[in-house]
């Protein structure tokens, strides 16, 4: 890593980022030993613990974590404009780090990711998913991707699919055997399987027709927290479920799962890549920008 004077503040963001000072030092390409002395340098100076040590875990004080907030965009934006001044704004170099949810890295990896590595071999991805919508710039990201409605207001927001659809599905036996829904309340009578998210809770089915928007709470047969493993539970005929219309195309084209309710099935806004818009846009996320715009919304 290279030294300068902001070193103690790169170690504090990365132990920040990591909740350990192993995991940061390795990142950081320091010794354990420099980054502990590092962060107790800073907090003497400041006169103020920044982390909650334990034999077995690492965490922001709440001084810490004001402290985090303040400094990430600071940083973020003098390592920009040093990188803009040493390559130039047309050779996109260093790391370009990404936090997506669960699942879409792999969605995006050959249709994006990939061509981005291949154009510019210069610059490295770090691509994080994460459950849970998180504060892309106080984490050290250069950008997110989440649906349109996650994207916090204060982003900028670049389209990344098209509109997206979840339909409520199952397969012909399934529905043999429990009858076909006509209505939401109908579904009150079935097993569903479900989205078990990141705080525990379950995910609630929302569906709309002319304005009416019902949020349900269905009997549960099998709680799982990633999408491919719900479509297979409902392949298997567990249960029914509700499930990104891009994920099944291949099976409702071939029948091996029927939708059921789409009038309650509306399109909503899809993907979008965000970024804040008050620092200075580095180079390589740039590049990304206008390679999806290149693309277009095909994904």
């Amino acid at each position: 890593m290279h030294r300068t004077g902001l070193t103690e503040l790169e170690v504090v963001l990365a132990v920040a980022r990591r909740s350990s000072f192993r995991q940061a030092a390795l990142e950081l390409g320091m010794s354990t030993t420099a980054v502990s002395h590092a962060v107790a340098g800073l907090e003497a100076r400041l006169k103020v613990r920044l982390f909650n040590r334990s034999t077995r875990s690492v965490g922001l004080t709440d001084a810490g974590q004001r402290y985090v907030e303040r400094i990430a965009p600071a940083l973020a934006e003098i390592k920009s404009a040093g990188e803009q001044a040493s390559t130039g704004p047309d050779m996109p170099s260093g790391t370009l780090r990404i936090n997506v949810p669960q699942g879409v890295a792999t969605l995006l990896l050959g249709p994006l990711f990939s061509q981005y590595a291949q154009r510019y071999p210069g610059v490295r991805l770090d691509i994080v998913s994460e459950p849970r919508l998180i504060d892309i710039v106080a984490q050290g990201f250069d950008a997110g991707i989440r649906l349109a409605e996650s994207v916090p207001q204060d982003m900028i927001a670049v389209p990344l699919s098209r509109d997206l659809r979840m339909l409520v599905v199952a397969t012909p036996e399934y529905l043999a055997r429990h009858g076909t829904p006509k209505h939401p309340r109908d579904l009150l009578k079935h097993q569903s399987i479900s989205m078990c998210m990141a705080h525990g809770g379950l995910y609630h089915w929302e569906l709309e027709r002319n304005g009416q928007k019902l949020r349900l709470e269905l009997p549960v047969r099998m709680a799982l927290n990633e999408a491919p493993a719900i479509k297979q539970a409902v392949l298997l005929g567990l249960g029914i479920g509700f499930i990104a219309e891009s994920l099944i195309s291949e099976e409702l084209n071939a029948g091996t799962l029927r939708p059921v309710l789409t009038q309650w099935c509306p399109s909503f806004g899809g993907l979008r890549l965000y970024y804040s818009g008050h620092r200075f846009v580095p180079a390589r996320l740039r590049a990304l920008i206008d390679l999806i715009r290149e693309l277009g919304l095909a994904l």
